[in-house]
């Protein structure tokens, strides 16, 4: 589940390239998510790598996980707990 999560996250990922020539990634639905980097390959890398880092640390602190394409974490993790 986590794993259709991130390719969802990272389906929706803009980029752009800024000023300096670097490339800049964000994902709308998830605030604050977001990388820099030379080219757009490792700006690719270091987005994902980022989504999976807020996505685990906001799972482990019981954060509200943003529902993406259907896939509802929160739903899941409570069913998990619960169980």
């Amino acid at each position: 589940m986590i794993t259709k999560y991130l390719h969802e996250a990272m389906h929706r990922a803009k980029y752009k390239i800024l000023e300096d020539g670097t490339y800049y990634g964000w994902i709308d639905e998830l605030p604050g998510v977001w990388a820099t980097a030379e080219n757009l390959e490792q700006c690719r890398e270091q987005l994902e790598s980022v989504v999976e880092d807020w996505l685990l640390l906001g799972l482990k602190l019981g954060h509200n996980i943003t529902p993406l394409g259907g896939l509802d974490l929160n739903t899941q993790v409570k069913a998990v707990s619960s169980g």
